[in-house]
């Protein structure tokens, strides 16, 4: 498909036209309220964890990324238009989820009632979900077709690609369109769950989004998003706003784990080590054994030997161990012998090596 023609410019800014329209008629600005009482009213961090609750579920079905954006919209319009208690929120977003999914995908992926139940744990019945569906189509007029953040998301990446300029096709020429057009998804899908850009279109989420993008990879970005702003009719300063805000959002995204995260490891236990006075001994004083060089040539030398050592001669003599022993032991030096090698013990340090203190055994307190 050749993005360059005339005439699939025509048609994306049509269908770019008819998305923004729908968009003016059905978008409503859900701004959750912080109830003074957890049981009066659902709470900005209730409803984001609702989302990701639904991410979940949609991941394990493994259904079409459209389906769980418009059972998020679903979801923030009716919340927008009703006043409803945390304990039903989960059976209302899974009938969200379950309205999207008989709209967006094909009748033979759709999943049953009854899997979407058990798979999803929302501890709901079959016939709780039944009510739920027609308080939310009467609430929403029965009018699910909603311009979602990723219909915009999909018409701006094409008018993207569809660009004649030399210097952004040649920029963009290396790129793989659909797995460019996969990773704006996954950070679509990340910002959906945060409340801070519930007040943000969807047409203005998903510019932002593209934008973003465009300023990592092309050099002259500008001159491409005053196009898509010309093109969407949206105000700059709005878009600037916006896009600080999708920037705080998507930083949480690529950094999941703080800076300073301390991984504690945590080695398999070897079998117990016993000292000659009967004590058990940690597997890391192996070496608190004492085992005399001495003592190697006690077996050969007759009982009343006066050249060995006072301490080798009061030793008793040991039974010579099993099998089963043999094993357990042999076991215990590969895995001190591998303990050493990774930690080059088994020679002199080096001068170049880490400066990282050595891993310490966990103490349970």
């Amino acid at each position: 498909m050749k993005f360059a023609e005339p005439l699939e410019g025509r048609k994306l800014s049509f269908l770019l036209e008819n998305a923004a329209s729908r968009e003016a008629k059905l978008w409503k600005v859900y701004v959750p309220k912080k109830p003074s009482n957890q049981d009066t009213d659902i709470s900005p961090a209730q409803r984001d964890e609702a989302v990701r609750w639904l991410a979940d579920v949609h991941h394990q079905l493994k259904l079409y990324p459209e389906t769980l954006c418009l059972a998020v919209s679903i979801l923030d319009r009716f919340l927008s238009a009703i006043k409803a208690r945390p304990k039903y929120l989960r059976c209302i977003a899974i009938t969200c989820f379950f309205l999207a999914a008989k709209t967006s995908e094909e009748d033979e992926r759709i999943p049953a009632l009854s899997e979407l139940i058990s798979s999803s744990n929302c501890g709901c019945t079959p016939s709780e979900v039944l009510r739920m569906e027609r308080i939310i189509l009467d609430k929403l007029s029965w009018d699910l077709h909603a311009a979602t953040p990723l219909d915009f998301l999909h018409i701006f990446h094409a008018m993207v690609f569809s660009c004649k300029a030399g210097h952004l096709s040649g920029a963009l020429s290396a790129l793989n369109r659909s797995q460019h057009l996969a990773l704006l998804t996954q950070e679509l899908l990340h910002c959906l769950s945060h409340n801070a850009l519930l007040p943000v279109r969807g047409s203005m989420l998903a510019l932002a989004l593209v934008t973003l993008q465009l300023e990592k990879l092309c050099p002259d970005w500008l001159a491409l998003t005053a196009d898509l702003l010309r093109k969407a009719q949206i105000v700059s300063s709005e878009l600037i706003g916006c896009r600080e805000l999708v920037a705080r959002c998507l930083s949480t995204h690529t950094a999941s784990l703080p800076p300073n995260t301390v991984y504690i490891c945590h080695p398999l236990r070897p079998p117990p080590l016993e000292s000659r006075d009967g004590r058990v001994l940690p597997p890391w004083h192996l070496s608190a054994v004492p085992t005399p060089p001495a003592c190697s040539h006690r077996d050969r030398s007759p009982p009343g030997d006066s050249s060995l050592p006072r301490s080798c001669a009061s030793l008793p003599l040991r039974r010579k161990p099993s099998a089963k022993r043999k094993v357990e032991q042999m076991d215990v030096d590969e895995y001190f012998d591998g303990i050493k090698r990774l930690y080059n013990e088994d020679g002199p340090q080096e001068s170049g090596s880490s400066p990282c203190p050595a891993l310490q055994p966990v103490t349970t307190s």
